[in-house]
Parts: structure tokens; C-alpha cells; sequence
């Protein structure tokens, strides 16, 4: 069987409720796909970038910018309720059945256009030096979860917050992260055996904040597509 490295599966369904096309709207010049595609190819990481997608159309997007599509993926795996973990092993059995396999697999979702390539260096780069079976990436969250609380039906604030977190500034909080769905880099073997990612071998990567926007809805895509353009105005 022929061994291959590293893989990077970026998934694109094409039934996107909240945004319609989502994953190929154009997004400052190019199909949002193309933008995860590309940082793959240029972090130099993988033997194989596949776009997973049960759309000829997208297909042909994501051939047009470098990713390899030989397949489609079936009608089970396309609803709103498949799970990423069950595209991915399916995608890997297909692999593994037309006799190749690979070590790690990174889940690259279309929806974080401004990951970059060298955020997956630096992934690929913790996975190495802490021998992690899986990196996932996060980021800061805008507001700590300790300002936060349920509401009774009168809206009274009477015991919102504990007495002692009045009295604190923001600066003396703990600093709480979020998982930005950017970047989700496994051993492959692990992927396979085990219950869950999430365990003592899991560490995480701290991605910019400009970097981990996910996109939902429209709203979203236009912060998105702003931070991008400004980016750009930027670097030139």
C-alpha cells in the first residue's frame, strides 16, 4: 500500500441554509473555497488537498484552484446533520481502499478564509514538538464568559454577576479561548481508535483573532471580507 503523509480535507456541501452557496460565494475576487485550498498548497504540508462535496459545480471549483476531486461525496454525508469525523473517515476509507493511506489528516473548513498557510506550519509544527496525536486551533474569545448569566422573565439584574466579579477590572480576568474551527490537524491512527480528539495528547494553537473569523452568515462574511481588504492594503 502506498503511504502518503499528510492530507488536508477541506468539507464543501453544497446546501448551505444560513448563507445560500456559502462555500463558493465570491469573496473578495475568488470562491470562498479557493482560500482554504490555496493556504494548504502554499504551506507546503501536504501530499494530497481534497475537497469533499457533493456538488459537481464545487468540484469543479475546487480542481480549478489545485485540490484533487475524484469522488463525490454520497447523499448520507451531505445533510446538515453528517458529522465532519464521519466525512472524514469516510473520505480516508476511499483512500485507504484504492490503496493509499496517510498519517495525519488537517480539517481545513471553507468557512475560515483568513487561516493562513502559516498558521498550518505552526499546527503542524506544535504537533511535532509536543508528539500530539491532535492540534486544534483557537482564539481569544471578545468577551469573558464570567460577565455572562441567564435572565428571569422581569429582567432583573439582582444577582447577575457574583459580588466579587463586580469589583474586578477586565484586566485581572482569566483569559478564556474558543475552538475557531480553522484548523484541526489529527493522527490518522488516532482519528480511527478513539473516542474523541479532545484528550491529554490534544493541544491547542493560539490563532490571531483577525485570523479566526467563522462564517455563518452574511454578516460574517462581510467582516470577513473587510479584514481581508484591509490586510492586503496592509501588506502592499
Amino acid at each position: 500500500m502506498k503511504e502518503h503523509r499528510n492530507i488536508a480535507i477541506i468539507p464543501a456541501r453544497s446546501g448551505s441554509k444560513g448563507l445560500k452557496d456559502k462555500n463558493i460565494r465570491t469573496f473578495n475576487g475568488k470562491p470562498l473555497l479557493a482560500y482554504s485550498i490555496e493556504a494548504a498548497q502554499d504551506s507546503g504540508k501536504f501530499d494530497e488537498v481534497f475537497v469533499s462535496t457533493d456538488s459537481e459545480n464545487y468540484a469543479d471549483i475546487g480542481r480549478k484552484y489545485g485540490a484533487h476531486v475524484p469522488f463525490l461525496r454520497s447523499p448520507e454525508l451531505s445533510t446538515d446533520t453528517a458529522s465532519s469525523w464521519d466525512v472524514v473517515k469516510d473520505v480516508l476509507t476511499k483512500f485507504k481502499n484504492g490503496n493509499i493511506q496517510f498519517d495525519t489528516i488537517a480539517l481545513l473548513q471553507p468557512t475560515s478564509p483568513l487561516r493562513t498557510s502559516q498558521d498550518i506550519v505552526n499546527a503542524f509544527r506544535i504537533m511535532h514538538d509536543k508528539k500530539a496525536n491532535a492540534v486544534v486551533s483557537i482564539c481569544e474569545v471578545d468577551h469573558s464568559p464570567l460577565w455572562c448569566n441567564t435572565l428571569p422573565e422581569d429582567g432583573s439584574l439582582v444577582g447577575f454577576l457574583p459580588t466579587e466579579l463586580v469589583t474586578k477590572t477586565r484586566q485581572k480576568l482569566d483569559t478564556y479561548y474558543r475552538i475557531n474551527g480553522a484548523i484541526y490537524l489529527v493522527n490518522v491512527g488516532y482519528l480511527f481508535s478513539s473516542q474523541t480528539i479532545y484528550d491529554s495528547r490534544c493541544y491547542a494553537y493560539k490563532m490571531e483573532k483577525r485570523h479566526s473569523i467563522d462564517i455563518d452568515d452574511l454578516v460574517d462574511f462581510q467582516i470577513a471580507e473587510m479584514i481581508d481588504k484591509l490586510s492586503i492594503q496592509y501588506t502592499m
